[in-house]
């Protein structure tokens, strides 16, 4: 689920820029691969995840720097997960509208950044097809005493 994550905020933060192209009319905001393996320690356990990279040519005009996409998910040094792993499907079997997760979550990231509507929407589609796979796996070879 965090790496789904962390997948979607790429992927909205990419598109966000789609349209913003250099002289020689190249995208200034693209995927670049994937970082080295991390291990993150989440309320489940350790565990390793490749987060994607992000190449960011924008340049910052006050500061004169270029930009850097930073995950609100899971910041760069960032060895422990914050407890939304464990709040996005809580909140969402709870009903909380896809426009009520920003501010939902603000409290647990310090900021909404990353965790747009489609987003959000994208993840939660994500989540049904695990659970309908869940409910329709084949259990006529396991043998359950209690149910």
């Amino acid at each position: 689920m965090l790496a789904a994550a962390l997948q979607a905020e790429v992927d909205a933060y990419v598109a966000a820029f789609v349209d913003e192209r250099d002289e020689a009319g190249r995208r200034l905001v693209v995927r670049n691969g994937s970082h080295r393996p991390r291990e993150i320690l989440t309320a489940a356990g350790a565990i390793e995840v490749v987060a994607p990279r992000v190449n960011d040519k924008r340049i910052d005009e006050a500061t004169g720097e270029r930009r850097r996409f930073s995950s609100a998910i899971l910041p760069a040094r960032a060895r422990k997960t914050p407890s939304v792993g464990e709040v996005l499907p809580l909140l969402y079997l709870h009903g909380l509208s896809t426009g009520d997760f920003v501010p939902a979550l603000g409290q647990f990231l310090g900021t909404g950044h990353g965790l747009s509507a489609p987003v959000i929407t994208k993840l939660t589609e994500q989540w049904k097809a695990e659970q309908q796979a869940f409910a329709t796996r084949d259990l006529s070879g396991v043998d359950y005493a209690y149910l």
